[in-house]
């Protein structure tokens, strides 16, 4: 919903964010689990799988993914002003 004022501009609508989330210094709900949580939903949405033949090249992609789940979930990364 957008408003107008009485100068009769009109403002874009409020966007209530739900992340990033407050944390401490260890949330017991980031565990490597959800990383292969994510892992196994972008594997069944067609995107290449962590498993395979490259075990340390899909380690590294595994602990990309989860400075990427960090990022999202505790800082707002990749968040475009």
């Amino acid at each position: 919903m957008t408003t107008t004022p009485a100068d009769g501009h009109t403002t874009p609508p409020v966007r209530m964010r739900r992340y990033p989330v407050a944390h401490t210094d260890h949330d017991p709900r980031f565990t490597t689990g959800l990383v292969l949580d994510v892992a196994r939903v972008l594997e069944q949405h067609g995107y290449p799988g962590f498993r395979g033949p490259f075990a340390a090249d899909n380690a590294a992609d595994l602990v990309e993914l989860q400075q990427a789940l960090l990022a999202f979930l505790y800082t707002g990364g990749g968040e475009s002003a």
